[in-house]
């Protein structure tokens, strides 16, 4: 494998423009791309025609305006290239079909800002993100709005959010006499976290076919106690896996970087490097797809849900943010020496409190059903934002806050005592893993995203926080100067200020203990538990003067977001809860009761034979007993369930129905699962229906 000449070799990336495109065309499609400006539609032709003769090369016959909609996975409709012409025909691709398709947007969530009847919807292509051909087909990025303009999807907001930061960091930048920079643009690289599992086991679960987590398991006698998977040896069927899902990501221009194995059995992880945010979400996107492709060539079945095993590790999205320059330069780099890094302190002051100021935001935009299971839970942030520094930039904090003469963390040389090894320097920070936003050297890292998500709402949040207060500050800052106050002076006056009102939000230690849960109720630090109680923040006033200020998302489009998270965690626990009913009624119980009477029968002969007081006898007497009792409960709590499903989605609205889900349905699918599990460590391996936790786990 030649990796080099492989790499983006199915992207119509800036390499392919200069040389496909007129020399003027591609000088007005790359300064569109650099600076966010708008597109010339005189040259969409010309791009067409040179997209398309360039995808036919590669074997494409279709085209697709793929989009994200706002039911969380892609969308796309494909057309041919081929247009009639007499008996015969041509390939041919217009600018109008470029820069515009159509779809059927009340097939798609919505919140109500459509109705059935109102279908027309349209696709628009996004220039700054590169075109791909895949299986055959030419794939152009776009975004999806309604008729009347609405953004129906996920990529309309986060494109707006990176021009509102664009301009204000701009602004920051412009104050400090930077006049070069032309775009600042928020650079992301999104680490993806995944189970594989045998095909042949996913199969023989219900609950893992339709939920994509187990809903029923009790716990291998091994987990992941021994901590002997994170970083171990990579199995050959994995092996070849991630080979083949490399080959396939650097084909498409994705820096598939690193790949590991996880902290529980059959996790793994693949991290790229960065790229700007909206192609950061487009390449994520098409990392889930094709993780979840190519396992199944290989037997295995890719799960992307945030807890598919209760008790062991869940899966995360580690978002690592930062800010850059067109000209390379990385605005939360801190240099050798930053606290003489003026300009550092204040886009981390900036941060910091759009943290803060905006934290109920950041907890929202990682709130759904299936993230519900893993916040808090020993592999992931609690639900409680806050933000970790390290040692060296709180002492840096502290000492502006104080104003008093910080002490430069000097980085000692880490020595093992073992000539043949090198020495090397240390870093002064240690990471906080238990931290939901922590700073790791030169960005922030977003720890709280689910592994399914798209990660553009949680990048939205961010950029549109940060793009509020830089606005704020660049606001204050030309009214000290233009008082005739001394700029070097107002700058400090506001990093001190902002660092000494929300300080609180910066916390070091371990997120996982109580001691800080009591401490963060004490700083006045939101704890929104669940999805239901998250997903109110969306339409709070703060919540719309934020997004409608910089026109990232309108006062409806936020309502309508809002609708559609509530509508989609009742779907979910709907589908969990009548999965559970299925699963218990179908299999479960009928199979325990078989394995009861297969129980009874043994015993009447060993009885005969031994007498009723032989210890086998009462043994198995014992455990029918306790078997009995357990298969009665799970029959009872099915009933249970069934009521409680059907109570919620009689609740009323969106809210009510939310509401009654979290409140009487999950409580109700607790009180099944506990004596099924309890059944499964009882029942004969032979007569449990379905694959137990250490075989789906431990058998890849």
């Amino acid at each position: 494998m030649n990796v080099p000449e492989l790499y983006g070799s199915r992207v119509f990336n800036d390499d392919v423009m200069r040389q496909k495109l007129p020399k003027d065309v591609y000088r007005s499609l790359t300064n569109t791309i650099a600076t966010g400006g708008v597109i010339d539609p005189a040259i969409a032709g010309t791009v067409a025609t040179a997209m398309k003769d360039w995808a036919i090369e590669k074997g494409a016959t279709h085209f697709t305006h793929w989009f994200q909609p706002l039911s969380g996975v892609t969308a796309e409709k494909h057309d041919a290239f081929i247009s009639p012409l007499g008996d015969k025909v041509i390939m041919e691709f217009s600018g109008k079909e470029l820069i515009k398709g159509e779809s059927d947007a009340s097939s798609f969530p919505s919140g109500g800002l459509r109705a059935t009847f109102e279908a027309r919807g349209y696709t628009a292509w996004d220039p700054a993100s590169y075109a791909f051909v895949k299986d055959g087909t030419l794939y152009i990025p776009t975004a999806f709005c309604s008729y009347t303009g609405e953004a129906l999807d996920t990529k309309t907001p986060l494109l707006r959010s990176m021009d509102a930061l664009n301009v204000q960091a701009l602004s920051i930048l412009r104050l400090f006499g930077d006049m070069t920079t032309s775009r600042v643009c928020a650079t992301v690289g999104a680490e993806q976290e995944y189970f594989l599992v045998n095909k042949a086991y996913f199969d023989r679960r219900k609950d893992l076919s339709y939920c994509g987590r187990t809903l029923f398991g009790a716990p291998a006698p091994k987990g992941q106690e021994m901590e002997d998977h994170y970083f171990g040896p990579i199995k050959p069927k994995v092996a070849a896996f991630m080979d083949e899902l490399d080959e396939e990501l650097w084909k498409l221009g994705i820096n598939a970087k690193t790949e590991h194995n996880e902290a529980a059995p059959a996790q793994h992880e693949l991290a790229p490097i960065y790229a700007t945010t909206n192609m950061a979400v487009d390449q994520n996107l098409i990392i889930m797809e094709h993780m979840r492709l190519i396992a199944e060539r290989h037997g295995l079945v890719c799960l992307l849900h945030e807890k598919p095993y209760a008790g062991v590790n869940g899966s995360g999205k580690h978002n690592n943010w930062s800010l850059s320059t067109d000209a390379g330069k990385n605005l939360v780099d801190p240099g050798k020496t930053p606290r003489e890094n003026t300009r550092f302190l204040l886009f981390l002051a900036a941060i910091v409190r759009a943290v803060d100021e905006y934290q109920d935001l950041l907890r929202m935009s990682v709130a759904y059903p299936g993230n519900d299971h893993r916040l808090g839970g020993f592999e992931a942030p609690p639900a409680i934002i806050s933000m970790f520094l390290g040692e060296e930039m709180e002492d840096i904090v502290n000492s502006i806050v104080e104003e008093r003469v910080y002490e430069d963390h000097k980085a000692a040389t880490m020595n093992l005592g073992i000539p043949s090894v090198p020495t090397f320097r240390k870093d002064t920070t240690d990471r906080n893993r238990t931290s939901p936003f922590a700073f790791t050297g030169n960005k922030f890292e977003f720890r709280s995203l689910g592994s399914s998500q798209n990660i553009a709402m949680p990048n939205v949040v961010i950029n549109t926080a940060v793009a509020s207060v830089l606005c704020d500050m660049a606001d204050t800052l030309e009214a000290a100067v233009a008082g005739g106050e001394d700029f070097s002076a107002a700058v400090a006056k506001v990093i001190k200020d902002t660092l000494t009102a929300h300080k609180r939000i910066i916390y070091n230690g371990n997120g996982y203990s109580q001691e800080w849960m009591a401490e963060a109720a004490r700083r006045g630090l939101s704890n929104l538990r669940t999805t239901v109680e998250s997903c109110e923040v969306l339409t709070s006033e703060k919540s719309v003067e934020l997004f409608t200020r910089f026109g990232v998302l309108s006062s409806v489009e936020l309502h309508a977001r809002q609708e559609i998270l509530l509508e989609n965690y009742a779907k979910v626990l709907n589908i969990e809860a009548q999965t559970m009913i299925l699963m218990a009624s179908r299999q479960i119980i009928p199979a325990v009761e078989s394995y009861i009477t297969k129980l009874g029968k043994a015993a009447r002969a060993k009885l005969d034979i031994m007498g009723d007081n032989a210890a086998c006898v009462r043994m198995e007497r014992e455990l029918m007993t306790r078997l009995s009792e357990l298969n009665t409960a799970a029959y009872d709590a099915v009933a249970a369930l069934r009521q409680a499903d059907r109570e919620a989605m009689a609740a009323g609205d969106a809210h009510a129905v939310a509401v009654t889900f979290r409140d009487k349905v999950v409580p109700a699918m607790a009180s099944l699962r506990a004596p099924v599990d309890e059944m499964e460590t009882l029942v004969s391996s032979e007569d449990w229906p379905l694959p137990t936790y250490g075989e789906i786990m431990h058998k890849q």
